[in-house]
């Protein structure tokens, strides 16, 4: 099987400490994998450099067989990269004041012109593929409600169904639900595990609970200090 995430050498320093130090991993295509660790070694650095928001020092990535950076300079297509790579946040990134619907429209902006994008847009057939999107995480009651009004489960689930209707290939999950109460947080974990199995989405998680790791993920691997100290089956 073809690998999704490609990384070698990764290496990222702060004014503070190293963050990434020679960091080498092959996600392949269609896995499901836990990346856990505790705060601070440097699971959320990791895949920001691998979703091309940050550059590293030195050391390279490719997704889908396609440079994100290399040498410490981010590829200069990488914008039309992450049209495939999905990125849900911990704070889930929602525009409060904007619809559910019009933030899960957001998932589209980057294969949209730039001035319909800045004029928000949207076809009737766009305007559809979001309400399936939304229909397929439960939230398609809430299209048209403000985004500020949802709890944060129904937010984190909002911005899964984003991911949805960009049609993501990767999706990268930092930490999707640390603020999240039990529930809501197996709830997330289901329906991440749902579009790894469904829509064969390469599925990276950042994750503290290791019980959730077990659960969901075949396979994790642990950060410590900016290094990789485990990579294996979660059961080991």
């Amino acid at each position: 099987m073809s690998a999704a995430i490609r990384i070698n050498n990764l290496s990222k320093t702060f004014s503070c400490c190293k963050a990434l130090q020679d960091v080498s991993l092959d996600i392949r295509s269609g896995e499901m994998v836990a990346l856990i660790g505790a705060s601070g070694s440097g699971k959320s650095t990791l895949l920001r450099h691998v979703a091309g928001f940050v550059a590293a020092d030195g050391g390279e990535i490719a997704v889908m067989d396609r440079i994100v950076q290399r040498g410490g300079k981010i590829a200069p297509n990488v914008r039309r990269l992450r049209a495939e790579i999905g990125f849900v946040f911990q704070q889930f990134n929602l525009v409060g004041r904007l619809s559910v619907m019009t933030n899960v429209l957001t998932g589209l902006l980057y294969r949209t012109s730039f001035w319909r994008g800045l004029s928000m847009r949207f076809s009737l057939d766009e305007r559809e593929q979001a309400m399936e999107a939304l229909a397929g995480v439960g939230m398609e009651q809430f299209a048209w409600q403000r985004a500020a009004t949802l709890s944060g489960g129904q937010q984190q689930r909002a911005a899964l169904a984003r991911c949805l209707v960009q049609r993501a290939k990767v999706i990268l999950a930092d930490e999707p639900i640390a603020s999240l109460d039990p529930e809501s947080a197996r709830n997330v974990m289901e329906l991440l595990a749902g579009m790894n199995r469904e829509h064969g989405c390469t599925v990276v998680v950042s994750l503290h609970q290791v019980e959730f790791a077990l659960r969901y993920c075949p396979r994790t691997v642990a950060l410590h200090g900016g290094r990789v100290v485990y990579d294996g089956p979660s059961a080991a």
